[in-house]
């Protein structure tokens, strides 16, 4: 679409003017959002088991200067995957029936420069912060704890969250996260509302 109807040099000069630093700031973004860092939510699916449910997830994770230095001098970063499952009622408050919450830490060794990726008393190594990050953006048949019944024909309202665990860090870095936005890594919390699929019966007839 032309800027001007009347052919005029200088507004023709002024127009591709515009255009190109359009162009150019539509360029820097994703550059500035990488430098940034950030968690974004790719994909989850829900699926039912034997012994309940359970959910996959996606995330795309990045971290900016500010935390890859914390790793380098030995800091340990705390990430949360949290999904909860809400009864919405309009008479009062909702009510989370079930959920999951699993915090996993990141590390890196300077001595064998080798990142790790911990949860619980399992752990991984890897030999890029790439490979860690990838592996902790990957959630696989991660159970849902339920505490009441769940209902095949109720709609549930769905939340799920990854967020960096700011007060799991030593204390010193913990005044320093404050009011800071470099600390404030999350993916922000994704809601939808859905039925859960139905259960898997057990196949009793296996020897």
């Amino acid at each position: 679409m032309p800027c001007f109807t009347k052919p005029d040099l200088f507004a023709r000069l002024l127009c591709m003017c515009v255009t190109a630093m359009a162009l150019l700031t539509a360029a820097l973004l994703p550059a500035a959002a990488h430098a940034d860092g950030g968690i974004q939510i790719t994909s989850v699916t829900l699926e039912a088991t034997e012994e309940g449910y359970q959910f996959d997830a996606d995330f795309e994770i990045t971290l900016n200067h500010k935390l890859e230095n914390a790793l380098e001098k030995g800091i340990v970063l705390y990430f949360v995957t949290e999904l909860n499952l809400v009864n919405s009622r309009w008479y009062w408050l909702d009510e989370r029936i079930a959920q999951s919450r699993v915090r996993e830490g990141l590390s890196y060794y300077a001595l064998t420069r080798q990142y790790r990726l911990s949860r619980g008393t399992l752990s991984q190594n890897f030999s890029t912060l790439r490979e860690a990050l990838q592996a902790l953006s990957r959630v696989r048949d991660r159970p849902i704890i339920a505490s009441s019944e769940l209902r095949q024909d109720v709609e549930y309202t769905v939340e799920l969250r990854m967020r960096l665990d700011i007060s799991a860090l030593p204390k010193p870095f913990q005044v320093e996260t404050l009011g800071s936005r470099e600390w404030d890594l999350s993916s922000g919390l994704l809601r939808w509302n859905t039925k859960l699929p139905m259960p898997k019966l057990q196949d009793n007839s296996r020897p």
